[in-house]
């Protein structure tokens, strides 16, 4: 809440801490068992200071357990008015032996998701592969890879309804963006923003400002969520600025490319839209 203030943000959407989400660690049992604590004790505190907080859920994935597996907690979490979940691609912390997103494997998760009008943010948990430390390259690898696997798949005329939130920028995505338009135009795909934008949109969590002003080039506003993952991956001071690295509401207020409108959209009008249950929350308030 200090930070918010001194950082000048009001609401956050809340959730477990990624990296403990552990999801395989122990068993499909133990995992049950702590999402359930988790998701309790992110209720207690948007209950306690709901015009701080609104809640997220985590999902009691396990490698190798069907997904379906998870529609119990999913639909706890909607009666408790979780505006969404987070999402793991990678149950297996870096070994991906699930199948991609788009199989038929998550369908039955999807459908419940569209069902209750939840909105799903993909993002990996922590790493016990050696060869990816989690914040720095498991992360980048987990957005990286799923925006890839949706652009292989035709998800979304499946499920029109459904939403996705990539974190971190989208990873990789802005950076390349002319080759994942290319890989999409080689494999006969739609346009990238006919194929995906409709569904997949992208918040702020970029600790720079060149990689946010690119991100703003790149990426429709209309698809941009502000975030700033307060407490998250890097905690430290950017000795080039003197301010925090993830305090990322700065590198926005540089933007001078954006009109008020813009911004009003990233800072609030796209999360009320991607969310709408986060926008009936805060209906119910006003």
């Amino acid at each position: 809440m200090k930070l918010q203030r001194e950082r000048g943000s009001d609401l956050t959407i809340f959730s477990p801490r990624a990296a403990g989400m552990a999801h395989h660690v122990g068993s499909e049992a133990t995992g049950i068992e702590w999402s359930r604590m988790s998701n309790d004790l992110i209720q207690r505190i948007c209950t306690l200071l709901p015009d701080n907080f609104a809640p997220v859920g985590q999902l009691p994935q396990h490698p190798g357990v069907a997904p379906k597996n998870c529609v119990p907690e999913l639909e706890r979490l909607a009666r408790l008015g979780f505006v969404g979940v987070n999402l793991n691609p990678d149950p297996a912390g870096g070994y991906w032996t699930d199948p991609p997103l788009t199989d038929k494997w998550w369908y039955p998760l999807y459908e419940k998701l569209c069902e209750l009008d939840m909105t799903a943010m993909i993002h990996v948990t922590s790493s016990c592969n050696p060869n990816f430390h989690y914040t720095g390259a498991h992360y980048i690898n987990g957005d990286t890879t799923a925006f890839m696997q949706l652009i292989q798949g035709n998800l979304f005329k499946d499920f029109p309804a459904l939403r996705f939130v990539i974190p971190h920028g989208g990873g990789a995505v802005p950076f390349h963006w002319g080759r994942y338009r290319g890989l999409a135009q080689e494999m006969k795909k739609p346009l990238l923003g006919e194929h995906l934008l409709g569904n997949v949109f992208f918040d702020t969590c970029v600790y720079h400002y060149p990689g946010i002003e690119l991100m703003s080039k790149v990426i429709p506003v209309d698809n941009i969520l502000f975030a700033s993952e307060m407490l998250g991956a890097v905690k430290g001071i950017d000795p080039e600025t003197g301010h925090n690295y993830d305090d990322t509401k700065r590198y926005i207020d540089q933007l001078r490319t954006l009109s008020e409108a813009d911004r009003h959209k990233i800072f609030e009008a796209n999360a009320r839209r991607v969310y709408p249950r986060l926008d009936k929350r805060l209906r119910k308030k006003t």
